[in-house]
Parts: C-alpha cells; sequence; structure tokens
C-alpha cells in the first residue's frame, strides 16, 4: 500500500473538512457497512484516510486508494 505525500492529504483534508457528509460506495473489508450507508467525516488522518461515524454505528475508516465515498 502506498501512502498519498503531504500535498494530497491537505488537499483531502480541505474536500472533506469534519462535518462533510459522504455515502459508501466501495469498501475491501468483510466488516464494512452496506454500500449505500451515510455517515459524518470525523477528519482525515496522516495516512489520508477518512475516518468516518456511520449512520449505523460502524466507525471504519475510508481507506485513500482502496475503499470509494461520495459527498453528499
Amino acid at each position: 500500500m502506498r501512502f498519498p505525500n503531504a500535498a494530497i492529504v491537505e488537499r483531502l483534508r480541505n474536500q472533506y473538512p469534519a462535518g462533510t457528509r459522504v455515502e459508501l460506495l466501495e469498501m475491501d473489508d468483510v466488516q464494512a457497512p452496506p454500500i449505500g450507508t451515510q455517515g459524518t467525516v470525523l477528519g482525515v488522518d496522516d495516512t489520508g484516510s477518512l475516518m468516518v461515524s456511520w449512520d449505523n454505528g460502524s466507525g471504519l475508516n475510508v481507506v485513500y486508494g482502496i475503499d470509494r465515498v461520495k459527498k453528499l
């Protein structure tokens, strides 16, 4: 897995500030919430992953370059 550079992480932080609502399109994890689950971004960590509080109670991060969400 390649981690994004600092410029990409900063761009993600600007694109997905805390409070941004997202919908899950794809997540490669057996414990992933169902596709279509919505959640609220809590922040972006140093690896570029979105930290999301999913509406179904899940707390799995959206991994940069692997999982996909769309902004609502």
